[in-house]
């Protein structure tokens, strides 16, 4: 049983995948194996994918027969995990060097926790990088592991999948999935942290995510920006099916409010007139 499960799944970025998928082969821990998801890519991402399987025995190729989105090709992927972690990265994003090795002795230094949740880099469409937002909530200096009500400020970084690691048989348990649409990771992220029983962080800047300028789905003006509701929807209906978790629905409500704001101001996300007048 590898220690990680990396998965990554592809659509419409062959210009950026086998850089990618390098970045996980190439890694100084080589405990892991490598999910890459074709999710019915027009394009050579499918190629790519299976001429890396055909190189490497880590490397475990998935062709979705139509294109589904980011949420059903993670969960596909998921299906045919076995390692210890799930970590999830985009086609287009990269692994920084040693990460895996930084994310292993990080797990072992805190008892292997349910969340392990580390720094990324944003690389934007000029070249400019600039490190995440979650710079200044990942302090070690505390105790770890934790539970979320010892630091609930982690509820304030940007709801992504992909700058964490998941203890497997936590996501098993506790039944977390991602579901269809765009902004996808909120209703995965916020259930993610509040149920697990043990967090820990890693200062360190482990995953370089590519912004870029359009082209991608979260880029892309369009109608599906709207699917911002049903995941709301989908993530307060969570907390329904759990009571013990009510006390976080204030909060949430603000990340909600927060999040549609981002959305609806985003001059290339929204088509054209459907801001109202």
């Amino acid at each position: 049983m590898p220690r990680f499960s990396v998965i990554v799944p592809a659509y419409r970025v062959q210009a950026h995948l086998q850089e990618s998928l390098e970045s996980v082969l190439s890694q100084s821990y080589p405990d892991l194996e490598l999910i890459a998801v074709d999710d019915g890519s027009p394009d050579a991402c499918g190629a790519l994918i299976d001429e890396a399987a055909a190189r490497d025995p880590r490397v475990r190729a998935v062709h979705l027969p139509q294109n589904a989105g980011p949420g059903p090709a993670r969960n596909a992927g998921m299906e045919r995990a076995t390692g210890d972690y799930l970590v999830f990265l985009d086609g287009d994003d990269t692994l920084a060097p040693d990460a895996l090795l930084a994310l292993a002795g990080r797990l072992k230094e805190t008892d292997e926790p349910d969340v392990l949740v580390y720094g990324h880099a944003r690389t934007h469409w000029s070249g400019e990088t600039l490190r995440g937002p979650a710079a200044g909530q990942l302090t070690e200096c505390a105790p770890a592991p934790f539970r979320l009500a010892d630091r609930p400020a982690l509820l304030n970084l940007p709801p992504v999948a992909w700058d964490k690691a998941y203890r497997r048989d936590f996501v098993a348990r506790e039944g977390l999935r991602f579901p269809p649409g765009l902004h996808q990771d909120a209703p995965w992220t916020y259930p993610a942290l509040m149920t697990a029983e043990t967090i820990a962080t890693l200062d360190r800047v482990c995953v370089r995510h590519r912004q870029r300028r359009v082209g991608g789905l979260s880029r892309t003006a369009g109608e599906r920006h709207f699917d911002v509701f049903d995941q709301y929807d989908r993530l307060f209906a969570f907390l329904d099916e759990r009571p013990g978790l009510a006390h976080w629905r204030p909060v949430l409500f603000r990340r909600m409010v927060d999040h549609l704001a981002a959305v609806y101001t985003r001059r290339e996300a929204l088509p054209r007139g459907a801001r109202g007048p």
